[in-house]
């Protein structure tokens, strides 16, 4: 990550969120990064420095997430990402393309489904859940396979995260990702939209992405060779470079907002 990014935390809503901004100004394009359940900015920290050589980034942690209060009562997807879409307000960035990595992908799609005004584009990288794997026990089966094949460095940061989020928040949030129509969401979406897995993805696997891409209006599937669910920390570069070329090679409908 670049050494002059920002770190603060806001409240905006009641909801307790932490930015990590690294400014550009002469940029046209601001890439906003969001986590997946249980984990942190930390594991998008690669990706960040890496679109941050050209463009303005900006990680978001949500609220109960990487160490952040709990909020009061158990927001589902809709209630997380209208207070992301209120937290975008507030800092009122340029041309945001939002990108959410597992249940990221959840919040990512549903900001820019409820607040198309406030996304150019849409990228789901690694999104749940797979119909194969929606109930608590086939998530979990898929996790310790995807965590055989992760690196020692990966594990870490995913595993101490889940330790500062706690089981109890995980398991609420949980309920909410395995029921979240994300199909359904994405077909109503108006901006473009890029599903990006690693070719060794266990999680979200290539059929499962193939129908979620199928979905949208319009939706480009890339696969990362070698990657597997963390994509992004194995391969930022690829991943960059796979979110750039997307952007530049689709506009976005309906873009004088």
């Amino acid at each position: 990550m670049r050494s002059d990014h920002v770190t603060r935390e806001l409240e905006v809503e009641g909801l307790a969120f932490r930015v990590i901004h690294s400014p550009a100004p002469s940029a046209s394009r601001t890439y906003v990064l969001v986590h997946g359940i249980g984990v942190s900015h930390r594991y998008l920290r690669r990706l960040h420095a890496q679109l941050a050589l050209d463009s303005e980034v900006i990680s978001v942690d949500l609220p109960g997430f990487g160490g952040l209060p709990k909020p009061s009562g158990n927001p589902d997807v809709a209630g997380m990402a209208r207070g992301l879409a209120a937290l975008l307000d507030q800092l009122d960035p340029r041309d945001v393309a939002v990108v959410g990595h597992s249940m990221g992908s959840q919040w990512v799609i549903e900001l820019a489904a409820q607040r198309p005004d406030l996304v150019s584009h849409v990228v789901a990288m690694g999104p749940v859940a797979d119909d194969r794997h929606r109930t608590p026990l086939a998530q979990a089966r898929a996790l310790a396979v995807d965590t055989l094949g992760e690196s020692p460095a990966v594990n870490c940061l995913v595993f101490t995260d889940y330790l500062r989020c706690g089981m109890r928040w995980y398991s609420a949030q949980l309920r909410h990702m395995l029921t979240y129509p994300i199909e359904d969401r994405a077909r109503s979406l108006t901006r473009p939209l890029l599903v990006l897995r690693g070719q060794r993805d266990p999680i979200a696997g290539l059929a499962w992405c193939r129908r979620l891409r199928d979905a949208a209006r319009d939706a480009l599937l890339v696969e990362i060779p070698r990657g597997r669910h963390v994509v992004q920390e194995r391969a930022p570069r690829a991943v960059a470079a796979a979110i750039e070329d997307f952007v530049a090679s689709h506009s976005a409908a309906g873009d004088a907002r």
